[in-house]
């Protein structure tokens, strides 16, 4: 086997080399333009998390009012763990959707305080439009719904989160 032998001088000489490499190389990234970071508007359209909705009937508070407008955050592991071990749950696999429902509803109306007493008292189209819209937004990614005319038989996309039927 052969080997290398270096002098002292030879590894002056590498050290030299390598430090002018590593100068070459910092000059060369300072003198690049830095890229342009993401206007705040468009970073925060990409992370959307909170999606609004407007109920079919809408929620009856105890004075009357009707509040159909309404915030759903996407869902989190946490909020999907979390009614498996609620024993109202474990009693009847039914109250899943509510307590799930009650955990990501942020807003109805000018009700800020969402429970599973909320969403127990809602109508039940209107559960059912938010289960669906949960799965919409945290399934897919958007409130969008592809759908055909009866009359013209033409294909059209709706925004499923706002708007009255028929509209």
């Amino acid at each position: 086997m052969r080997r290398r032998t270096v002098t002292s001088g030879g590894i002056e000489e590498l050290l030299e080399a390598a430090a002018s490499a590593e100068r070459a190389a910092a000059a060369e990234q300072a003198a690049a333009p830095a890229p342009a970071a993401p206007p705040a508007a468009k970073q925060r359209e990409q992370l959307r998390d909170e999606f609004t909705f407007e109920l079919p009937r809408g929620y009856v508070d105890d004075e009357g009012t009707v509040h159909r407008t309404g915030t759903m955050r996407l869902a989190t592991a946490r909020d999907e763990l979390r009614p498996q071990i609620d024993l109202r749950v474990k009693e009847n696999p039914a109250y899943l959707s509510v307590v799930l429902l009650s955990q990501v509803i942020t807003g109805l109306g000018t009700v800020t305080d969402i429970h599973a007493g909320v969403v127990e008292r809602m109508y039940a189209t209107d559960v059912a439009f938010l289960q669906d819209f949960y799965r919409r937004i945290n399934s897919e990614g958007h409130t969008h719904a592809a759908v055909t005319c009866p009359h013209c038989h033409n294909p059209f996309e709706v925004d499923l989160s706002g708007g009255r039927l028929g509209e």
